[in-house]
């Protein structure tokens, strides 16, 4: 469980093994615990599972929290750890970063496997009736941060909500230990802001729609959607999946079964199969 200097702070990972670097990108409100279940399943390979700036137990600089800011610091992780021909596997916003390094650094990425991500910019129609209604309280000022820095709704509503069996006492502990005050909670509320809904944030919604043309023409990469079903928190359903088989290259999906939103939680086992049968058919590892 190393934790290295990066820029003006520090980012702590998960590591174990050794070979091909595959690398697993947590999202919103999480860290690398996420990916308890899933990293001892996955196999041979060096596996890596950073907690993101500001979550997890890396360090919580001063800044927005941006996706921008996000990535910055994720791409000096990766420089710092000359990481390099890596597989790339990311959830929610670790999906979307994942594909963002992906297009800036085409010849240092050997596959793409992704869940319940931002694959692209959205409408507000685009969200069922329990996401939208849950997305404007967040970006209402004062009720935003009510929700998210004052009482932690956010994170705890997402490992009971979110999933269709809630995360033990324990794991939630885990999850929320690394927000204990209001200032600790702020980049979970700079995320929920940032989702691109109607055209806005205009410079992320424009960051979407390049890795997006990048995703549509990188057709020596191998790429894997794996699907779910069965909650209204799913951010990637039967249209969604649709739209990815239409735009993005060299696609594969594998249905994994019943989950909430952060599936990891709900079936460990069948991403860490799917990604596994995955890379052994395109000899990523």
């Amino acid at each position: 469980m190393p934790t290295i200097d990066v820029l003006d702070s520090t980012i702590h990972y998960e590591e174990t093994g050794s070979g091909t670097a595959l690398v697993l990108l947590h999202g919103n409100p999480g860290s690398s615990h996420l990916w308890r279940n899933v990293l001892p399943r996955l196999g041979r390979g060096r596996l890596l599972a950073p907690d993101l700036i500001g979550m997890g137990r890396s360090g919580k600089p001063d800044i927005s929290y941006s996706f921008a800011d996000h990535a910055r610091y994720l791409d000096a992780w990766f420089d710092t750890l000359d990481l390099d021909r890596v597989v790339l596997i990311g959830h929610d916003w670790g999906g979307a970063l994942a594909f963002d390094w992906a297009a800036r650094h085409s010849g240092r990425v050997l596959g793409i496997a992704f869940l319940e991500s931002i694959v692209k910019p959205m409408a507000w129609e685009d969200l069922s009736p329990q996401a939208r209604e849950r997305s404007e309280m967040v970006r209402a000022p004062g009720t935003g941060e009510q929700m998210v820095l004052e009482q932690n709704l956010f994170l705890r509503t997402a490992f009971a909500g979110g999933v269709l069996t809630p995360v033990s006492d324990e794991d939630l502990q885990a999850f929320l230990a690394p927000y204990p005050t209001r200032e600790s909670r702020r980049p979970i509320l700079a995320w929920a802001r940032q989702i691109p809904l109607g055209g806005e944030p205009a410079e992320l919604v424009a960051r979407i729609e390049a890795y997006d043309a990048w995703l549509e023409t990188s057709t020596s990469v191998p790429k894997l959607l794996m699907t779910f079903e069965g909650s209204p928190t799913l951010l990637i359903g039967k249209e969604m999946a649709d739209w990815c088989a239409t735009h993005i290259a060299s696609l594969e999906s594998v249905s994994c079964g019943k989950a909430g939103h952060h599936a990891p939680e709900d079936r460990p086992e069948e991403i860490a199969a799917a990604v596994s049968a995955w890379a052994d058919r395109h000899g990523l590892r």
